[in-house]
């Protein structure tokens, strides 16, 4: 009999995948991971953690499986909280939880998983899995949740062969009513619960205060940039195939705070992203503010008006080559090769058409429709058809 350590998370999506691997007859064990501490900076009194953990094991007694707690939280602290850190110090904005499942829950939690005895590891994500054959070896495909409206197989697009050849993810078959459908039959305490927010597994953690004890407030100002700026006019040519056109294409434009008016402050430019319009407090425009650039150094934010301000739009981006993914490996370009995709910028984006192009620097990806608030650091990724066959870290 197979053995499965499932991340039962306190959640409907993870008991309902534990209960489902019972059914298919294998032998499950339920493991919560414990990655947070610090109680000052979670929004509300009661302690997430401790309540999740409690669900977790209801879940468990309810499905008569073994159920232990592992504490994760020097390796979280560590790889996911200090990287976001660093990431936000250098004005880029990290995800989280693309991190958290490639290093945390796939590599500490499967090593842990793995040293119990388990064959396998699984968790409550909406994607599927498949296995293929390429030149007689096994090639597992990462491939969408049915469920287009919950699809998650963004949030596994780091993830390695390795690393899927040990993962089983039970409900991506299912949509979410039918999730918790078969939770309230089986009376799990989990069938009612909302989606959990906030950072994965931190609970519910207020971004800006959990940076700000890290990050000192610094005032700085707001200028806003007029949508008919002449650092608008240069053209970009609709013809991307040269590394220098799509180089042109892909690179942020350089703002400078003569080019705008100042419209107000802030308190740190290192809190803002791009695309960004809450929190800005500038009021008395026409339509809102977005934030179309942000400069660390200078501790500038740059602003246009309107979700149809020409500072949000580009048509390319850039992945430095070390930062390039490939889950499929067999499928992975080599220098001056190119290749037609799906791609989304970030979770919940409709997939868009895009080229990828392979040179030495690295990979640019270049769109058929102007991308809005393309930012740095967060994670591109690319389909063939429903399958995810690699990602990368937008530069």
């Amino acid at each position: 009999m197979k053995r499965v350590v499932v991340g039962l998370s306190g959640g409907v999506d993870s008991s309902v995948a534990a209960y489902l691997l019972q059914q298919q007859g294998y032998e499950v064990i339920g493991l919560f991971m414990k990655n947070w501490h610090d109680d000052s900076v979670t929004i509300s009194n009661d302690c997430p953690w401790l309540e999740d953990s409690n669900d977790a094991l209801l879940v468990a007694e309810k499905l008569g499986i073994p159920f232990q707690t592992v504490d994760l939280s020097e390796q979280y602290k560590e790889k996911i909280v200090d990287y976001m850190f660093n990431e936000y110090e250098r004005g880029r904005t990290p995800n989280p939880d693309v991190l958290c499942n490639r290093e945390i829950k796939f590599d500490v939690f499967m090593k842990i998983a793995l040293s119990l005895g388990a064959d396998y590891v699984a968790t409550g994500h909406y994607c599927r899995k498949s296995e293929i054959e390429v030149d007689g070896k096994p090639v597992y495909q990462l491939l969408s949740g049915v469920d287009t409206n919950k699809d998650q197989s963004y949030f596994l697009c780091q993830l390695s062969q390795e690393q899927l050849a040990k993962s089983l993810f039970p409900i991506g078959e299912l949509t979410k009513p039918q999730v918790r459908e078969i939770a309230a039959e089986m009376e799990l305490v989990t069938a009612e619960k909302k989606d959990s927010q906030g950072l994965c597994f931190i609970g519910k953690v207020r971004l800006p205060e959990f940076l700000q004890q890290k990050l000192q407030p610094k005032e700085g100002i707001i200028v806003q940039i007029d949508k008919d700026h002449p650092v608008y006019n240069t053209t970009v040519s609709d013809d991307l195939v040269t590394e220098e056109a799509l180089s042109l294409a892909a690179k942020p434009i350089q703002y400078a705070v003569e080019m705008g008016k100042k419209v107000g402050k802030h308190q740190g430019a290192h809190y803002f992203t791009i695309g960004q319009r809450k929190g800005l407090n500038v009021g008395g425009t026409a339509e809102g503010l977005f934030v179309i650039a942000t400069n660390v150094e200078t501790n500038t934010i740059y602003t246009g008006m309107g979700s149809h301000h020409p500072g949000l739009f580009r048509k390319a981006l850039f992945i430095e080559k070390s930062e390039v993914h490939w889950i499929r490996k067999d499928l992975a370009l080599a220098n001056g090769e190119t290749m037609k995709v799906m791609a989304r910028i970030r979770y919940r984006q409709p997939l868009q058409e895009a080229i990828l192009h392979q040179f030495e620097s690295g990979m640019y990806v270049s769109f058929e429709e102007p991308q809005s608030a393309i930012t740095e650091g967060q994670f591109v990724a690319w389909h063939i058809g429903d399958e995810l066959v690699g990602s990368g870290v937008i530069s």
